[in-house]
């Protein structure tokens, strides 16, 4: 993300200026643009014009809009972000208090003012600006027949392809079958890898499936990149990994990204410490209960005893429209950074992040034991079976 213009008062008012360069930065944009703040960008408006005879001519304009949002739209797949509200300022085309949705595209400039830009936000434009935020993993999690490749950046986990082949079973005078099948498999991932990884970012491939398929698979590209050349595959041979996962689904990947080869690996990517502190978290829950906990009654109860160590929170909360509700939120992080704590902003489009939204998207790690929220808890569950 390229970072034009910023203004922000001691009030927290201000404007700020955005260029998206990627993928990466439009999650970031809807993750800042909220219902109330105002956008302005170009766009293309159809206008109507009537001649003296009354015969009408439409033709398209481009015209700079701003807009109060009322509705936020973001389309993953086709990576397009729609914002739809009020036209908020005198228009040549279009009338002050026209409906107009805005398309905020990769490599144009837009404006977003907030009446309050809170610590989180302001944080998230800090991020989306540091090219050196930016992830730089793939991943391939496979079975027999069935295999995703999977890009993870530091806020998604995007399934580029599904491979789906039927493979004829290995039977006695049918072994020839059985291995053309898995060859046209093996091929497609090929194929797949080449289309949707861009070695020139990626630093690590992560090659998972259960028993040998990743390996039977890796020897099988080796030999065909020989075959045909193919130097993209063999000069970036060192990037890949392979390791071990249950399933060849995407749900797999959470596994696969506790291995310590991958987090060595990966120790330099967002995506690394988010996965390593919610696994800490679910080894708490079973080790050590009265340490780990969820839900907002509980977080903030621990909040308030200046007793959280890591807060693990899902970015989903901080778009809720409720804004006093979010600024509750804003404060539980500001607290727990003043006591000393962790924060963790889970992106709730990561692997990790869904993980944590089954959680109700909020949890802590403490420093000392609290057992006094477990048997809150325990009252709580009474309560509701009486």
């Amino acid at each position: 993300m390229k970072l034009v213009y910023k203004s922000v008062e001691k009030d927290g008012e201000g404007i700020v200026a955005l260029v998206p360069e990627d993928t990466e930065d439009m999650w970031h944009i809807f993750n800042l643009i909220s219902e109330g703040d105002c956008v302005s960008c170009s766009t293309i408006r159809k206008v109507q014009t009537e001649s003296s005879t009354g015969s009408s001519n439409s033709f398209r304009v481009r015209t700079t809009l701003t807009i109060c949002v009322e509705n936020i739209d973001f389309d993953t797949q086709a990576c397009v972000l729609r914002v739809k509200g009020k036209n908020i300022e005198e228009n040549k085309y279009v009338k002050t208090g026209a409906y107009h949705t805005l398309d905020i595209e990769l490599n144009r400039k837009f404006t977003l003012k907030k009446s309050v830009w809170d610590l989180i936000a302001l944080e998230r434009v800090d991020m989306a600006c540091d090219p050196a935020q930016h992830a730089d993993v793939a991943a391939v999690v496979m079975q027999e027949g069935i295999a995703h490749i999977c890009l993870i950046t530091s806020n998604m986990t995007i399934v580029r392809a599904k491979i789906d082949q039927v493979i004829p079973r290995k039977r006695k005078g049918n072994v020839s079958q059985h291995e053309k099948g898995l060859n046209r498999f093996y091929e497609s991932i090929m194929q797949g890898i080449i289309r949707h990884v861009n070695f020139d970012i990626v630093k690590c491939v992560i090659l998972a499936s259960p028993g040998f398929v990743k390996d039977q698979f890796m020897n099988y590209m080796i030999q065909q990149a020989i075959k045909t050349e193919n130097k993209l595959i063999i000069e970036n041979k060192s990037k890949f990994l392979l390791v071990h996962a249950s399933s060849g689904f995407k749900h797999s990947l959470r596994e696969v990204l506790t291995d310590s080869a991958v987090i060595s690996r990966i120790s330099d990517t967002k995506a690394a410490g988010e996965v390593k502190a919610l696994e800490t978290f679910y080894t708490m829950l079973q080790t050590d209960p009265s340490k780990a906990f969820y839900g907002k009654k509980h977080v903030q109860a621990a909040c308030e005893a200046q007793a959280i160590e890591t807060l693990l929170i899902s970015d989903k909360l901080f778009r809720c429209q409720d804004i006093a509700l979010r600024k509750e939120y804003v404060s539980l992080v500001e607290a727990v950074r003043d006591s000393g704590g962790d924060v963790k902003i889970f992106s709730c489009m990561h692997i990790s992040g869904e993980q944590l939204d089954q959680l109700t998207g909020i949890a802590a790690i403490l420093r000392f034991p609290m057992p006094e929220l477990e048997e809150d808890n325990d009252s709580d569950d009474s309560d509701k079976n009486n």
